[in-house]
């Protein structure tokens, strides 16, 4: 399908565009040996890449970022829990990331570089190794059918990996507004920007625990002089090497930063437990250079280490149902293409 221009897209309210029902959703997939704590798991994309599929509040829709069709980076979509009712929220243009359905169901909020222009933005010079590029992302909200899209944030510069708090009221991001990368807090609106960490590093991915009183995190913070050097010559180039990344838990006001992993790797994409007594999230620390990815559970004193996925592919961004009894995440598993990422859904067996 042909692309509208940013411009008439904006004219358009940013409608929201219907998509034709997939030949297959809710496909049902066995668990691997050693998902002891997986049941039912259930395939619920077949198509490109998917990513950050989050639960709404009522757990009945989901929110997430997709590569599909003729756009050759992420927009943002909702669908309902079994895969159905699928439709694009964001512009048709620029690339996306990092959307949540706000309290109610009729808004969420997503970061986006369509403000930008319609092409997605550039990708890191592959030279450089594996690097993340830190597009110019900014915050917006829009209603769940693509209308009335009105942008929060204004920096001009990555700002994204939002997370909303459990009562509804304000956004946890990360952000290069003030020259590292950091994370900060704001109102839904945002109103009243909070930063949160202060270190040399990346600081990324926070995370609300249930009762909102901490956050979660993943953190690379260079001390080695030629690591330093790396990290701000990339920085620079508005890129980050994302291998090494541990987790680290933080009051909600930014106090009591104390680290919880020590695994090596890339230890990313952190959540809660529903009883917010642990965290689960994606680590390849058992090879570091490798891609194969899988989920974890650890409790907030590092110990309990407990391995919930066994594909020999990726497996990442978990997150619980709002109820508990269901786990959300992209994997690679049964994938067509070889790069290709899906969400699935399973029963949790505690």
């Amino acid at each position: 399908m042909r692309r509208l221009p940013i411009a008439a897209a904006a004219a358009l309210g940013g409608l929201a565009l219907a998509l034709p029902a997939p030949a297959q959703v809710n496909i049902p997939r066995p668990v691997r040996p050693g998902e002891s704590h997986l049941a039912n798991i259930r395939q619920l994309t077949d198509e490109g890449t998917q990513a950050e599929a989050y639960f709404s509040q009522d757990g009945n829709w989901i929110t997430f970022q997709a590569t599909r069709g003729d756009h050759p980076c992420d927009l943002q979509y909702v669908m309902r829990t079994d895969g159905s009712q699928m439709r694009r929220v964001s512009p048709a243009g620029g690339k996306t990331t990092c959307g949540w359905i706000l309290p109610g169901g009729k808004r969420l909020f997503f970061s986006s570089t369509h403000a930008t222009g319609d092409a997605c933005p550039p990708r890191p010079d592959p030279s450089k190794g594996y690097v993340w590029g830190l597009d110019p992302f900014d915050f917006y909200t829009a209603n769940t059918d693509g209308s009335d899209l009105r942008r929060i944030t204004n920096y001009g510069v990555y700002t994204a990996e939002g997370v909303l708090s459990p009562d509804g009221k304000r956004i946890v991001f990360t952000s290069l507004k003030d020259g590292d990368l950091d994370i900060y807090t704001m109102n839904v609106d945002g109103t009243d920007v909070r930063r949160l960490t202060n270190t040399v590093g990346y600081d990324g991915g926070p995370w609300w625990s249930p009762d909102g009183k901490q956050i979660v995190y993943r953190a690379y913070h260079p001390t080695d002089a030629a690591e330093l050097k790396d990290y701000k010559d990339l920085l620079a180039q508005r890129i980050v090497r994302p291998s090494k990344m541990e987790l680290w838990v933080m009051n909600a006001d930014g106090s009591n930063q104390r680290q919880i992993t020590h695994l090596g790797g890339a230890n990313f994409g952190p959540s809660w437990t529903p009883d917010g007594k642990h965290i689960i999230f994606s680590s390849n620390y058992k090879n570091p250079h490798g891609s194969n990815f899988d989920l974890y559970i650890i409790a907030l004193d590092g110990s309990g280490l407990t391995q919930v996925t066994t594909d020999e592919g990726f497996d990442g961004f978990p997150m619980f149902s709002p109820d508990g009894k269901k786990l959300i995440w992209g994997s690679g598993r049964f994938a067509k293409g070889e790069r290709d990422v899906n969400i699935f859904i399973a029963d949790w067996r505690p």
